[in-house]
């Protein structure tokens, strides 16, 4: 009986349709800094290490290494969330937290990286959040972001 029950309901699930979901760029008032910065004596005990990788050299991927200054740059981050969760971003440790929690939304692109699909919401001078999901996703209209932050979303299926 329970298989007969199953059998009647297995072309309800072909059925349902897939509801579209809207996701809006993230208002980064409310962004929380959730990992720490590294500290400059760490950063430069693992320029040492990163550095000396004879792998890396062999592939050709020193070239933060030829200035500590470079290094640090791409290494002195921490990683921000949107207050929901949902966007994340590594931030340079030398920008302000205020200065993070002030951008407004600039830009929204979709992107992929194999079979995820990456939602960037740009608020200008390198800072992008991105959402990560497997869903299909597609700007919903070219919209100047910067002049209505509120029109930055993308239709995800």
């Amino acid at each position: 009986m329970a298989k007969n029950v199953l059998l009647a309901l297995l072309p309800l699930l072909f059925a349902l349709p897939v509801a579209a979901a809207t996701v809006a760029c993230p208002d980064l008032t409310a962004a929380v800094q959730v990992a720490a910065c590294p500290a400059e004596e760490e950063l430069r005990h693992t320029y040492t290490g990163f550095c000396s990788d004879d792998a890396k050299a062999y592939k050709g991927e020193t070239d933060v290494c030829k200035d500590y200054r470079l290094y640090r740059a791409l290494k002195n981050v921490a990683l921000w969330e949107s207050a929901d969760g949902n966007f994340s971003a590594y931030v340079s440790c030398d920008r302000p937290p205020a200065q993070v929690k002030a951008a407004k939304v600039t830009s929204i692109r979709v992107a992929r990286q194999g079979k995820i699909t990456l939602l960037v919401c740009g608020y200008g001078d390198g800072l992008g959040f991105t959402w990560r999901t497997r869903a299909e996703c597609k700007v919903e209209a070219a919209t100047d972001c910067a002049a209505d932050p509120a029109s930055c979303k993308a239709s995800c299926e």
